[in-house]
């Protein structure tokens, strides 16, 4: 067979047959994919592994010696059993065959192999039935290359029940043998400055180490090469966008005016990033800039800022946000900030999908117009029949709740549109730097003046059952002060698992388990979880019956309600009409309720650190002391109950996004860049290699503007063409 490249089909290598197996267990479809799979861990062929550890019913590699083959008919049907017995020196473990009694001409005692199946259980013992399994060298051959082989590394890969460890490697020794020079993306001087290897010797190395120590070397070179590609990749596109042409918005009175009357001092953060913003507005290029900063730092009055100097010129803002509930909030909130006289002559227009027909035309007719300088709404923005005059800014509230579809879909509303995102989810440095870093990066730390602060406790039924009780005297004891409450809860509905559309999903790595709790009343395990659960309606009807609340009114909102509807409970919560309002996470971002004391989250160990402190940022936002209580059965020392935890020791969102970082990984911190098989994260960790990340960084910015296109980098120019391919270069772009 001829050489063959990296960007080659598998199929054309190893056979469709084969090809078909590894893209349906890995995505896997060329030699790069293949060969980007790399081993989890190394066994030597004089290891064996713990047999008394395997862990009953996951799929398991073993390394192993036949001690004893037996072969009988089968009592109930026809036909004969072969059953082998293999052992680690430590425990033993059966190997069954049904009708294949030529097994036993290879599976015999002394034979060493590498075993594959998933763990079951007959009459009290661990067997594998049906396992796939490659023997190591015969007798004779063995013994004789037994010194050459004895130390030799055999990589275990990550795999599946149709796709052993062994038949990976299989499959990529087939593959090397075969393949041709290799290109090296990075540089030779960053290569030297790290002491790195070149490309093809790494990938050898990696697969097919001659002993372990070689090992290192070549993960160095690979992540490296990993970071370097992706950073380039991300500088490239950052030049994409500075070649583009945009209208220039320098400010105005409107600004000036707006400023005037605001009855307080910006704050210094806010202050510094809006002359970065009103820097980026005039400039030669799209303003592409992400502005982070905790729940209430005021990242909503800098996005109003930019507005105004973009409607100076007569341009156009549409700002998307994530809910029904917070676009209607935001909308108030504008128009209360800019006041009497400034809102009648920008008209800030709410335009959403549950609108009465009517009153949506309208809004799409005053956007289209340019009558609404300002236009709010969610999904509804991105729909054909939306269009605007003179779209001259992008604002993305929570851009992690937004594809990026959907934010190409309203940017392209425009002409080159300046695009501002806003997130109130700190986002670590490396992430920063591995996802936005196509973006300016803005940060606003300091809180305005005023705020009473939050105090945070975790309520742990699983030790304190009898605490459950308590925490509806407090909700009680604070609404007896004049205050109000929040009850939040992960489903609208436990008993029917009925969810809401409009809330976040339940992070990968949350516990869905813990144990029952029996002494919580009036509910146990729902659906037969083993936990107690709760939704809003569970919470609702608990309230009614409960003493303590019969003069304290109660409401409840979720995604599920019809938009007026919705509306109408939020402002009738903020005019003080409502004590208690029970809610699933449509309250995690902006809304802003002063006289809103306290935060109770049920199963508070459902929620991811960013959502527990998102939602923990409701309360606390005026003069009046702010209490947050997680409630969570989750038991001590689990991931779950950590997570909960750390939320609780920490008011800094910064501080508590590395600790997420830390207890997750990246996982969906790194948003639409890193999802799918071919553009996630392969060797390197954004938890571990901040070093590597900012090295590649700085070389690959160097690179990246002394030959924006890579006419003098051909290899850097084709790796980035295949490891981010079209469709993720697409959502580069559109990020």
């Amino acid at each position: 067979m001829p050489s063959i490249a990296l960007e080659s089909r598998l199929d054309a290598v190893v056979g469709g047959k084969t090809a078909k197996i590894f893209a349906r267990a890995f995505g896997i479809g060329t030699v790069e994919h293949l060969l980007s799979h790399y081993p989890r861990r190394y066994a030597r062929r004089g290891e064996l592994t713990p047999i008394n550890s395997l862990p009953l019913g996951e799929p398991v590699t073993i390394v192993a010696e036949v001690q004893s083959v037996t072969t009988r008919s089968m009592r109930n049907r026809r036909g004969s059993l072969v059953e082998v017995t293999i052992s680690d020196g430590n425990g033993t473990l059966t190997l069954t065959f049904f009708n294949q009694a030529w097994r036993t001409g290879d599976l015999t005692p002394g034979r060493r192999g590498i075993f594959a199946g998933k763990v079951g259980e007959y009459r009290g013992q661990y067997q594998l039935a049906h396992p796939v399994y490659e023997l190591f060298d015969d007798e004779v051959t063995a013994r004789m290359t037994a010194e050459a082989t004895a130390n030799l590394p055999i990589p275990i890969y990550p795999a599946t029940a149709t796709v052993p460890s062994f038949l990976v490697a299989k499959t990529v020794g087939v593959v090397l043998d075969v393949l041709g020079p290799v290109d090296d993306p990075v540089p030779e001087p960053l290569r030297r400055a790290h002491g790195l290897l070149d490309a093809r010797t790494a990938l050898e190395r990696i697969h097919r180490p001659d002993f372990l120590e070689q090992v290192d070397l070549a993960r160095e070179t690979l992540r490296m090469q990993e970071a370097f590609v992706l950073q380039a990749a991300l500088f490239q596109q950052r030049q994409f966008v500075r070649a583009m042409s945009a209208t220039a918005r320098p400010p105005g009175d409107l600004l000036e005016r707006f400023d005037a009357a605001l009855p307080f001092a910006l704050t210094p953060d806010q202050a510094a990033v809006g002359e970065q913003i009103e820097r980026d507005l005039v400039g030669g290029w799209p303003m592409n800039r992400l502005v982070q900063g905790e729940v209430g730092s005021g990242k909503t009055l800098v996005a109003l800022r930019a507005m105004l100097q973009v409607a100076q010129s007569g341009g156009q803002s549409a700002l998307i946000a994530p809910t029904e509930v917070l676009a209607a909030q935001h909308v108030r909130s504008i128009a209360r900030m800019l006041g009497p006289v400034l809102a009648p002559e920008l008209m800030p227009t709410l335009l959403t999908g549950q609108l009465p027909a009517a009153v949506r035309r309208k809004a799409a007719l005053r956007a289209a117009s340019g009558q609404a300088r300002i236009v709010v709404g969610t999904h509804a923005l991105l729909s054909d029949s939306t269009t605007f005059a003179d779209l001259g800014l992008v604002v993305i509230d929570e851009q992690h709740r937004f594809g990026v579809e959907q934010r190409e879909a309203l940017r392209a509303k425009g002409s080159a549109p300046h695009v501002l995102v806003l997130t109130a989810t700190p986002i670590p440095r490396t992430v920063a730097m591995t996802v936005f870093g196509d973006l300016d990066v803005s940060t606003i730390r300091s809180m305005p003046a005023g705020r009473a602060g939050i105090t945070t406790h975790v309520a742990p039924l699983a030790e304190r059952p009898s605490w459950f009780g308590r925490v509806w005297e407090r909700v009680a004891e604070e609404v007896a002060q004049g205050r109000q409450a929040f009850i939040v809860t992960a489903a609208i509905d436990a008993d029917a698992d009925l969810v809401d559309d409009e809330a976040p999903p339940v992070p990968d790595d949350v516990e869905k388990t813990a144990p029952a709790t029996e002494e919580i009343a009036p509910r146990t395990g729902v659906n037969g979880s083993g936990r107690t659960r709760w939704g809003v309606v569970q919470v609702v009807d608990l309230l009614s019956r409960h003493p303590a609340f019969r003069d304290i009114r109660v409401a409840m909102v979720h995604g599920k309600l019809p938009s007026e509807q919705k509306d109408d409970i939020m402002q009738s919560f903020a005019r003080g009409d409502i004590d208690v309002l029970v809610a699933t996470t449509v309250v995690e971002v902006g809304v802003d309720v002063a006289n809103a004391s306290t935060m109770v989250i049920l199963e508070a160990d459902r929620f991811g650190v960013s959502q527990l402190h998102q939602l923990r940022g409701r309360v606390g936002r005026g003069e009046v002391p702010g209490l947050c209580l997680l409630v969570t059965e989750a038991e001590p020392g689990s991931l779950a109950r950590q997570r909960v935890e750390a939320v609780a020791a920490t008011l800094d969102g910064f501080e508590l996004a590395e600790v997420d970082l830390e207890l997750r990984g990246e996982g969906d911190v790194l948003g639409d860049l890193q999802s799918g098989a071919r553009s996630s994260l392969r060797l390197l960790r954004v938890a571990r290699d901040a070093d590597v990340i900012s090295a590649a960084r700085h070389a690959a910015e160097a690179v990246i503007a002394d030959d924006p296109p890579l006419l003098r980098h051909p290899a850097l120019s084709a790796a980035i063409e295949r490891r981010i391919g079209n469709v993720e270069r697409a959502a580069l772009a559109r990020t």
